[in-house]
Parts: C-alpha cells; sequence; structure tokens
C-alpha cells in the first residue's frame, strides 16, 4: 500500500525519502520516437528517442516546421500524416518500408483539436541507446513501475497533469481496449471523450477535488470507458498522483483494469437477488391472502351455517315446549362442534407458545389434528436431539411451520396413504425429512408453488438447503439440511 507522498525537490528529483529518481517524464525514458505538431506542421515536443532515430537533435526541431524544414532526413511517408490523422480523436496506425533507409517504420498518430501527436519506431534501430548511463536508465524505468505496479499490471499510463496530456503505456490499451496505441501520447480530452456521458462530470468533479487537496496521494474511480469498437467497458482507474513542494499535482502514474465481467456478474447476482426477494414476497402475500381466503370460507359456510342451526332449534324450543328438550340438546350439540371448528381454525394460525410446549410435543399435536378426519396416516420421529440445546425457539417455529406447510401440501394433493416426519441430528447438522407414498410430481415440469416458496424462504433463514426428490407414480421426499446453527 502506498503511504508516501512523492514531490519534486529544488533539484528536480522525485523523492519519496527511500527512493530518488529525475522527475523526467515517461516519454524521455522510453525507446519510441515520439513528437507533437500545432495544425501548421511546427513541432512542439521532441523526445530524446526521436533524435536518435532521425538524427535531428530537439532544439533543432521543436519550433521548425516539419512538413518544410526535414523533408531530406525524416521519411517522406511521415510527411503523409494528414492521410492518417482525418478521423479526430481516434488514434491511426500505419507501417511504410523507408528505402533511403532500409527500414521499417511503425507509426502511430493522434489528431485531436490543434494537435498531431506521433510514436514511431523503426526496425534497424529498434532500440536506441541514448542514455549516457545504462545503470541510471535502468534505475529510472525500475523506480517508475515499481510505482506503477504497486497498482495493477493492466493498462500502464502517465499523466502530465500541466501539460494535460496522458501517456499510454506499452500495450494495455491496444491489447483490452482495442486502440492501436502503444508508448504513445494522447490528450487529456481524448480519455475524457471516452468516458461515457453518464459518468462523466462525476468522474471529473470527483477528480479535480483530489487534486486540489495537494494532499490525497491515491486516486480511484470506476466507470464506463468507451473502446475501439464503440462500446463501453466498465473500468477500474487508480493512480498515485505526484506533488511538488507547494502541494501542486504536477504528475499521476497508475493503471486502467477492465472489470466488465465482474460487474456483470455483480448485476447479475443482484438481479436474482431480486427476484428471488419478489418471489418470496409473492409467496408471503399469497399465503397469507390463501389463509384469510380459507378463514373466510371457514366462518361464512361453515361456522356461520352452524349457528344459523343453532338460532333455529333455539327459536322452535322456544316457541314449541314439546320439542324444546331435543331443540336444545341439537344446539347444544352443534355448539361444541363450532367451538371445536373455532380451536381448530385458531391451531392452523397460531402456533401454541414453543417455549411451555417444545417442538416435538407441537409436531405430535399437529398430526394427530391432520390424522383424526382423513385416512391419511402420518407418523413423526425424531432423533439424537435436543430441543433446548440444538434448537433455539425461533427455529423450533420455522421448523414447525416447514412441517405443517408440507403436510397441509401432502393432505390436499399427495393422494397418499402414508407419511412420515424424521428430525434428526447428524454432526453439527439438523436435518428434516418429509416423505410420502403418494402420487409424487414430475420436478422437471410442475412449477415452483406458494407452498414450496414458504418452504425455502423460511430454511434460508438459517443458511437450510432445500431438496425435493420426486417422480410420478414414486411419492415425494422433502429434505432439509439446517448447518452451522447458532442457538438463540
Amino acid at each position: 500500500m502506498i503511504d508516501k507522498q512523492l514531490i519534486v525537490s529544488k533539484s528536480g528529483a522525485l523523492e519519496d525519502g527511500n527512493h530518488h529518481y529525475p522527475s523526467q517524464t515517461i516519454t524521455e525514458t522510453l525507446t519510441n520516437g515520439f513528437f507533437t505538431l500545432n495544425e501548421k506542421g511546427v513541432v512542439q515536443y521532441w523526445n530524446r528517442a526521436a533524435e536518435q532515430i532521425t538524427g535531428v537533435a530537439a532544439s533543432e526541431a521543436v519550433g521548425s516546421n516539419l512538413w518544410k524544414q526535414f523533408r531530406n532526413i525524416i521519411p517522406k511517408e511521415l510527411f503523409k500524416l494528414e492521410h492518417y490523422t482525418q478521423s479526430e480523436n481516434e488514434p491511426g496506425h500505419f507501417e511504410k518500408y523507408w528505402g533511403k533507409m532500409d527500414a521499417w517504420y511503425n507509426v502511430i498518430t493522434y489528431h485531436c483539436g490543434d494537435t498531431i501527436s506521433v510514436s514511431f519506431k523503426t526496425s534497424n534501430l529498434p532500440h536506441p541507446e541514448f542514455s549516457k548511463n545504462p545503470k541510471e536508465q535502468l534505475k529510472i524505468l525500475s523506480e517508475l513501475y515499481r510505482y506503477v505496479t504497486e497498482i495493477t499490471n493492466d493498462c500502464l499510463w502517465e499523466w502530465n497533469l500541466l501539460e494535460a496530456e496522458i501517456f499510454w503505456i506499452d500495450g494495455g490499451h491496444k491489447r483490452i481496449f482495442g486502440y492501436e496505441v502503444e508508448n504513445a501520447l494522447l490528450p487529456q480530452l481524448f480519455w475524457e471523450n471516452c468516458i461515457h456521458p453518464d459518468d462523466k462530470e462525476r468522474v471529473l468533479t470527483r477528480l479535480h477535488k483530489f487534486f486540489f487537496t495537494g494532499t490525497t496521494i491515491l486516486w480511484e474511480d470506476e466507470y464506463r470507458f468507451r473502446k475501439a469498437d464503440g462500446s463501453y467497458a466498465y473500468v477500474l482507474d487508480r493512480g498515485h498522483i505526484i506533488y511538488n513542494e507547494e502541494k501542486q499535482a504536477l504528475r499521476m502514474i497508475g493503471a486502467t483494469r477492465d472489470i466488465t465481467e465482474q460487474v456483470i456478474l455483480e448485476n447479475k447476482l443482484a438481479e436474482e437477488r431480486l427476484t428471488k426477494q419478489r418471489e418470496i414476497t409473492d409467496a408471503v402475500l399469497t399465503a397469507q391472502e390463501n389463509e384469510r381466503k380459507v378463514i373466510g370460507n371457514e366462518l361464512n359456510e361453515n361456522l356461520n351455517q352452524m349457528l344459523a342451526v343453532i338460532k333455529w332449534n333455539i327459536q322452535i324450543a322456544l316457541a314449541d315446549k314439546d320439542k324444546s328438550d331435543v331443540c336444545l340438546k341439537k344446539s347444544s350439540d352443534y355448539l361444541l362442534k363450532t367451538m371445536q371448528d373455532i380451536r381448530r381454525i385458531y391451531k392452523s394460525i397460531v402456533v401454541p407458545d414453543i417455549h411451555t410446549t417444545g417442538l416435538f410435543d407441537n409436531i405430535d399435536n399437529l398430526l394427530e389434528n391432520l390424522n383424526k378426519p382423513s385416512p391419511l396416516k402420518i407418523t413423526f420421529t425424531n432423533e439424537s436431539i435436543d430441543e433446548e440445546e440444538d434448537l433455539g425457539e425461533k427455529l423450533q417455529l420455522d421448523i414447525y411451520r416447514i412441517v405443517q406447510e408440507q403436510l397441509n401440501n401432502i393432505v390436499k394433493h399427495a393422494q397418499a396413504a402414508n407419511a412420515h416426519v424424521y428430525l434428526y441430528k447428524l454432526a453439527s447438522d439438523i436435518i428434516l425429512l418429509i416423505t410420502d407414498d403418494g402420487q409424487g410430481t414430475d420436478l422437471q415440469v410442475k412449477k415452483t408453488g406458494v407452498g414450496i416458496i414458504n418452504i425455502k424462504s423460511r430454511a434460508e433463514l438459517y443458511g437450510g438447503i432445500v431438496t425435493q426428490i420426486s417422480n410420478p407414480g414414486e411419492g415425494y421426499t422433502l429434505k432439509v439440511v439446517f448447518s452451522n446453527l447458532v442457538n438463540d
């Protein structure tokens, strides 16, 4: 982690207390020839590699018109740059053979506004030895790359903040984003124009705030970057800001990383989570509506009719003393039945106090109530589980609800003769199995119902995994595994 601020000393060197190298830009340390021209062809910059390759000194080149004054010593193909820079804001690339020098020239050009930037190398002088001190040259490059590799090794760049120019180092931007640019200086405007319009203002505003602090060392931001084919990549851009003694930001060395796959995956996972949450919410609301509908039907079609019969018998008893005893007896029987139905509805909605009754007794009571009116025979077995030690009260309640939900599904849909609930402990896992010998189902075809969604949502509260096993005519098995539980 970089935790020291680089400053430019009065001697003109970059220092951070432990390292030291001359404060020259990367364009002066790399072997590509590099120069910039204005719209009239006047040279604005000429690096040392350009001096070595062409034999033209920077002092002679800068301020001179390239098209007029160097026709005899610079390959004539370079004078056709206008043909390769017609598309403003897009880099151009070409290779040409210069017979006079018996060499191939590899040229990258960029035209933005009134400036043309040119980076070139030649086959007969691929590595010009322009440094008088190779050890110092190696030290400079090592120091530069040390700072860059502390950030990343994807698409490396150096930004001259005073000149508003960015140097794309090596071939990262070509490899990742498709631009035919390698070791070339580009105007800051090109980079800005590559930022997605929806991200541009945010990125630039935040970046300028970093520069104006005079103390912030690391800048980092995520945004969408336009590739050469016009599509956009999600990128993470990070840079190390270099200041002078007056706390003015001079340069920034950094790297751009393509994180498109990561962002797409994160967005996909977020969408899946949202979809799942919607399903759970819909299942909960549907279950509530179904429960209300059942209760409404019970009240209206059953209990209300029973109360009407009770009222009718009481009226007969009051009007006819001879039938009074019989009618009152019927009213008493109907009233008892009504009370039992109300209690049954209550039990289906409200679980008896887990703390008082316990999970196992509640499941036994549930099975007893389900077995009475149905030919279905349901049994329950628990093994190696201590209710108080292994199961918290909330988990007991949710296990009860899962059992209740699944048994109701079996009673309504399975057409089974037998069902079994098996709850046991295996190592640190609590496992719930509910099986029946009913008609089964094709899990590849059957749409997931509200019941199973409710079961899964309850299980997932504890990191539970729900598995269904079934085939047509072969019954059904529901398995829920609770792992790494913390007793509440």
